[in-house]
């Protein structure tokens, strides 16, 4: 096995994988939170890193079917969500190249400009 590569991101909000904390978006990719994966809540983003992409499948979701791919976090393996492949409803091809995360698998980092950040859960308690 190789050297491990990963992409360490720069902002105020960072999201990141609940079990390593690799980064993997930023809040200003968040296009939704009106998503439900396979363990509750889910948000919708536009662009991820440190994320290894599955197989594409047919997925019967809420919205119709969809060919995703699951993907995973780059260090730790473990499933984060899907990235979308193609919809066949026309009203659903926004989602096309787009990510969900599930909420129950990542977290969130606040950066206040200084070196001693602080890393929130979703549901807002404070790990230092």
């Amino acid at each position: 096995m190789g050297r491990l590569f990963k992409t360490y991101l720069n902002g105020p909000n960072i999201f990141c994988c609940v079990n390593c904390k690799t980064h993997l978006t930023l809040h200003e990719q968040l296009i939704s939170k009106q998503f439900q994966g396979r363990h509750g809540t889910a948000f919708l983003f536009g662009d991820c890193v440190n994320v290894s992409v599955g197989p594409s499948e047919d997925r019967t979701l809420t919205t119709g079917m969809h060919i995703v791919a699951d993907i995973s976090c780059i260090d730790c393996g473990d499933i984060l969500g899907w990235k979308y492949e193609f919809a066949k409803e026309e009203s659903q091809k926004y989602k096309v190249g787009k990510y969900i995360l599930e909420k129950a698998k990542i977290q969130k980092e606040v950066h206040f400009g200084d070196p001693h950040h602080m890393t929130m859960t979703l549901d807002n308690s404070v790990l230092y």
